[in-house]
């Protein structure tokens, strides 16, 4: 079996920085414990991407930047970047840059796994618009989500998004 970890937007300004939370700190470590793991299992081959939100210098004028008026995730800050924790795995990795909450990219990236696993940031945003989208493209891949690496907005709402996604036939690990 070959899979696929994706871990999303785990950059600094959802961890420590503009939008960050004391959940989103502490699915790093988990994070990073997983991958760790799965190098040491020779029975399953698992390969790493990373998507990161990238917005510009005129997030405040999009839509999104009207409905959150917080500015992050601006290319080339140090808020942009994948936290420092999980920085030296992107060497061997995909990184997918995305502009809105779902990544249309992941779904060519994806197509050649029998098992994808979505950990990262925020479970009520964009983990789940991209298990969504992936579960649409691919009704018969095993798509899961590993509630112990995900972070929501609220701890409320990462619960909601967990189970919205179960209802959906996504697994909850």
């Amino acid at each position: 079996m070959n899979q696929a970890y994706v871990i999303i937007d785990m950059q600094n300004d959802f961890i420590d920085g503009a939008l960050g939370t004391k959940e989103a700190q502490a699915v790093v470590p988990r994070i990073e414990a997983k991958i760790v793991a799965s190098k040491k299992d020779t029975s399953v081959s698992t390969d790493l991407i990373f998507t990161q939100d990238t917005h510009g210098e005129n997030y405040l004028d999009t839509q999104e930047g009207q409905k959150l008026p917080v500015p992050h995730c601006i290319k080339d800050t140090k808020g942009w970047n994948i936290c420092r924790q999980l920085l030296p795995y992107t060497l061997f990795a995909t990184i997918l840059e995305k502009p809105t909450f779902g990544s249309t990219d992941l779904i060519a990236e994806t197509a050649e796994y029998d098992r994808i696993v979505l950990m990262g940031v925020c479970t009520d945003i964009c983990v789940i618009s991209n298990a969504m989208l992936l579960k649409a493209f691919y009704p018969e891949k095993e798509i899961c989500v590993d509630a112990s690496c995900c972070a929501g907005v609220t701890p409320e709402s990462h619960a909601r998004a967990l189970e919205a996604m179960k209802m959906c036939q996504i697994d909850i690990l």
